[in-house]
């Protein structure tokens, strides 16, 4: 919150005091949502973007009563020593934000800094890569400018308190929110740059001076710097021996279609019904509390603001790289909630339980379906038929491919690819469902796991020795599976935060491998347009 400055205080009414300081912040965010630009048109390589920094929250200064700028949050170097008793970060293994409790920060949802959910397993010995696809969201950010509008609500009614009764809260009266929107943190800066590095230390075998890495971002400032942070650690690793580009910027405006961005299904519903009712059962208790230990609050918490309030220990702690005093005022249960809520909003938004939300993730399938097999994209959904046709903008015979984009988008590829839904209640019309009424401890569906901050899906393309294919799959399969000349079979394996996923949607095997054929099988969902589902956008 920002406190006016004495000489301010002067000039107003005391009794004025909290109405001039929650005008005076709506402002400033209201003339800093003004300033939130949009991509222009669709950039060719990365020299033709130009970047530039949003505003931060502005901050009252001693001894004036206006709002003036400050210099945007400076991080000091990352430490990557051992501070919460997990083990250290490795070239196959990343235990997380090194600032916060391990278990704490993974039960923050989206808003988690990425980890590896498995350490990272090599390919079988008798397997040789081909080709990589990558599809990351971009590293930690700022909050968006709806979430800083209700954490902002949220605050105000706590400092509005007379005095605190916790001693925990007494940090309260004195917090400064100095958090901008929307924008790539240094801490995201530095995620998606150890990507980068990781990516050439894992595959540097696909890459070289005549087949770099192709490189693409949707249109938001926080996914096109991630892009270019992943190619500033590819090309260190490669001590400055390769160095991609961004090869192409999609906008995010009506009239593109964007295959890395979730907006181009209209009649798409929402998940704020299912959000609130689970809001109302584990956030209300602790609205109470913190109401509780809030003496003379004009306005109490409610559910809602609760919720808020945890968002703001989780970014506050990403944004300035310590552990926020937030953080304190709740338990891992608390913590558990909000991790099933923020599961509830994605899972009815672009996942498993909206009508219209996997379909959302089609148009990307079917661009993977077209790298992986080297022929022409096959789609008539959200797929830009223009860029998709040129081989500029759409080549294939790459060995790495790196897609940026959003967790919402990322969560509609995921499903509709039929990666999860083992463990969960299903539906008369057979979608699987999250309850929104109880906590369900038995699931797969963790947002934490799929798409935290910098979170990322690859699948490898690799060819496997015909042994492999007659002793686990039998030879019928490997009559299937397309070979090269020696008669090797080619296998695809797919990887969400390094750990192998359970191919069953494709007769996999135990060690996550499935022939090609099999897979683009499976993807019939897909390949048939979202059967029908795709339509009903527009309807």
């Amino acid at each position: 919150m920002f406190p006016l400055p004495r000489t301010c205080h002067e000039q107003f009414p005391w009794g004025h005091f909290q109405f001039v300081r929650a005008l005076a912040y709506s402002a400033s965010i209201v003339v800093l949502g003004l300033l939130n630009a949009e991509a222009d048109g669709a950039h060719f390589g990365a020299a033709n973007w130009n970047g530039s920094r949003k505003l931060q929250y502005s901050r009252f200064r001693e001894g004036e009563c206006g709002i003036k700028a400050q210099p945007p949050y400076r991080t000091r170097p990352m430490r990557r020593e051992l501070l919460f008793g997990e083990r250290k970060d490795s070239d196959t293994y990343d235990a997380g934000a090194p600032f916060a409790p391990f278990k704490t920060q993974r039960l923050w949802g989206a808003y988690s800094p990425y980890y590896s959910v498995e350490e990272y397993s090599p390919p079988p010995d008798d397997c040789r890569l081909t080709q990589v696809n990558i599809i990351q969201r971009h590293g930690a950010r700022y909050p968006t400018f709806s979430l800083s509008v209700r954490m902002a609500k949220a605050l105000l009614k706590l400092q509005a308190a007379e005095h605190y009764i916790d001693p925990r809260l007494q940090f309260v009266s004195d917090y400064r929110y100095d958090l901008g929107t929307d924008d790539l943190l240094p801490f995201g800066e530095f995620q998606t740059y150890e990507s980068g590095r990781k990516a050439f230390v894992r595959y540097d075998s696909l890459s070289s001076g005549e087949n770099l890495p192709f490189v693409r971002a949707s249109g938001s400032d926080r996914v096109i710097k991630s892009a270019f942070k992943w190619i500033d650690g590819f090309s260190s690793a490669s001590h400055n021996t390769l160095k991609p580009v961004l090869a192409l910027i999609i906008p995010e405006k009506d009239g593109w279609n964007n295959t890395l961005e979730d907006k181009s299904c209209p009649n798409a519903g929402q998940s704020e019904k299912e959000v609130q009712k689970w809001q109302s059962i584990y956030a209300k208790p602790i609205a109470d509390q913190l109401n509780a230990a809030a003496y003379g609050l004009p306005e109490n918490l409610t559910a809602e603001d609760a919720e808020s309030l945890i968002a703001l220990c989780a970014l506050d702690t990403v944004a300035k790289e310590e552990y926020s005093q937030f953080c304190q005022l709740f338990s891992e249960e608390d913590f558990k909630g909000y991790e099933y809520s923020m599961d509830l909003e994605k899972f009815y938004y672009t996942g498993y339980g909206s009508p219209l939300g996997s379909v959302q993730g089609v148009g990307y399938i079917n661009e993977l379906l077209a790298r992986l097999t080297d022929q022409p994209v096959q789609d008539h959904t959200q797929t830009n038929r223009t860029l998709d046709s040129k081989p500029e903008t759409f080549p294939l015979g790459r060995g790495i491919y790196i897609d940026f984009s959003h967790d919402n988008l990322m969560v509609a590829v995921i499903s509709a690819m039929g990666m999860t839904g083992n463990h969960i209640k299903a539906q008369s019309d057979t979608r699987p469902i999250l309850d929104p009424t109880r906590y369900q401890e038995n699931r797969d569906w963790y947002i934490s796991k799929f798409v935290p901050f910098s979170g990322r899906m690859v699948v490898e393309r690799m060819e496997c020795g015909n042994a492999r294919a007659a002793g686990r799959f039998g030879n019928a399969s490997l009559e299937r599976g397309q070979r090269d000349g020696s008669g090797s079979a080619v296998y695809v394996r797919i990887l969400v935060d390094d750990a192998v996923q359970d191919l069953g949607i494709c007769k996999g095997s135990k060690d996550g491998l499935c022939t090609l054929e099999d897979f683009v099988e499976s993807q019939r969902y897909a390949r048939e347009n979202g059967q029908g589902d795709w339509e009903e956008c527009f309807k």
